[in-house]
């Protein structure tokens, strides 16, 4: 159910991301750029929670961690100075125009990693052959 969310935020954060750049990027070029940065931030990590390796799992850590970092960094800024933002980014106001699912997001993603995620934990023993 996490990487599906994943992947539906993706997708939407994708579509309003091009809409914005396309349409309007003059208006508020700032706040379009980070939509658009929110958009590979969450199609990687979708792409990382549904791959199995060590590698993966270290890129899913770093995806979610720079996604929390950045919708708790835009949030703020969007709270205590508007003017940065004159048009909504995905992260702005901690994802309210997304029902605050970016800001709620990566806390789950965290758990997962940390409870089910781990490549170790999920991978079946390799066994040994031969001799």
């Amino acid at each position: 159910m996490l990487i599906a969310v994943y992947g539906v935020l993706a997708l939407a954060a994708t579509g309003r991301s091009v809409v914005q750049i396309m349409s309007n990027f003059h208006h508020a070029p700032i706040a379009y750029l980070l939509s658009a940065l929110s958009a590979i931030v969450y199609i990687v990590a979708t792409i990382a929670l549904l791959r199995r390796s060590l590698r993966w799992y270290i890129v899913a850590w770093v995806t979610i961690s720079f996604e929390l970092a950045g919708v708790l960094v835009v949030g703020f800024l969007s709270i205590f100075d508007p003017q940065l933002f004159p048009s909504d980014t995905v992260w702005s106001l901690f994802g309210r125009g997304y029902l605050f699912v970016p800001l709620v997001l990566p806390a789950l993603g965290m758990v997962w990693l940390a409870t089910r995620g781990r490549p170790w934990v999920l991978a079946p023993p390799r066994e040994r052959t031969g001799g």
